[in-house]
Order: structure tokens, then sequence, then C-alpha cells
């Protein structure tokens, strides 16, 4: 069976995007070797995505770049929205309810990754009790501004534990 898994890059100081959810300060770290990322990518079954990542920035727009892992994902698409647009694109699914949402995507992935794009989404998944894992990439800037990677104020901690031997960065969360 599928497990959940949110997956993002990061500035080491917790922002997945800059201001306005601008992504043109990955550009600089994208492209090096990733065992961890190419492995990742070999896992995911089915992406969901909240609205503003699926139609938000991408670094790698108007390239062969474009799109989930550098334009190398090619699957499923779930994006959670309660606004779909009047002619969605052939192959992504528009859904309205979380726990419809990630359902679907799970059956499209079999007993690969549904991979969490978007920290929204993700925060929605943990507060729902259905995120099972969370791997972060960092890159070597601060962007001191932004959308963080998971914001929560006055929500409860969420513990995470080391998925033995993997890359220091993936865990498993602990409910």
């Amino acid at each position: 069976m599928a497990k959940v898994l949110y997956s993002a890059t990061a500035s080491l100081d917790g922002y997945i995007a800059g201001p306005g959810g601008d992504m043109s300060w990955l550009t600089d770290h994208l492209g090096g070797e990733n065992p961890t990322a190419d492995r990742l990518l070999h896992s995911v079954g089915a992406i969901l995505a909240g609205n503003g990542t699926f139609g938000g920035d991408d670094p790698n727009r108007g390239t062969d770049s474009e799109g989930a892992f550098g334009g190398q994902y090619h699957g499923p698409v779930f994006v959670l929205t309660h606004r779909p647009p009047a002619e969605p694109p052939a192959d992504v699914t528009f859904v309205g309810d979380l726990h419809t949402a990630v359902a679907q995507a799970k059956e499209a992935a079999g007993d690969k990754y549904v991979n969490v794009l978007g920290a929204n989404v993700a925060k929605q998944c943990i507060e729902a009790g259905l995120l099972d894992e969370v791997l972060m990439f960092f890159a070597p800037v601060l962007l001191g501004d932004g959308v963080r990677m998971f914001d929560h104020p006055g929500g409860a901690t969420v513990r995470l534990v080391p998925l033995p031997g993997e890359t220091e960065h993936w865990y498993r969360v602990a409910y």
C-alpha cells in the first residue's frame, strides 16, 4: 500500500519558496548529483499538490526541465483545490476534499509513494494523520522570508523518527 511522503528542498532557514511563492532561488541549487532524489523519483507513484504549488512558480518554467523532479516525473497528479480550472489538463485530477484526494492518489500510486508537494497540503495531511514520512533536502542559502516548509503557529509538536538506513533528513511521522 502506498505511503504519503512530503518532500521538498528548503533553504537552511526553512523556506521552500521565497516571498510570493518565488522559486527562482532554487535554480542555482539544481542539477547536481543527488542519489537520494534519483531514488525517490523512481519510488513515486503519484503526486498530490495544492493548487498554489501546481499553478505556482517553477524555476524551470519554459524549459525541458519544467515540472516535478525537474520535468522527469511522468505519472498521475492530483491537485487539492476548491477552485479547479474550467478546462483542466487531461493528465491532472482536481479534487476538493483532502481525504478523497489522498485516497485517490494512494490508489494510483499502488505500492509506491504519494509525494506531497506544497507546505499547505503537507500541513493538512499532518493535521489529519495522513502523512507517513518527511524527506527534506537543504540548499546552502538563507532566504529570510517566504513559504516555510512547515508553518503551524499554535499547533501541536510533530515528532519525527529517522528512518534506519536512509539519508539523514528522511523521517517517519510519529503520531
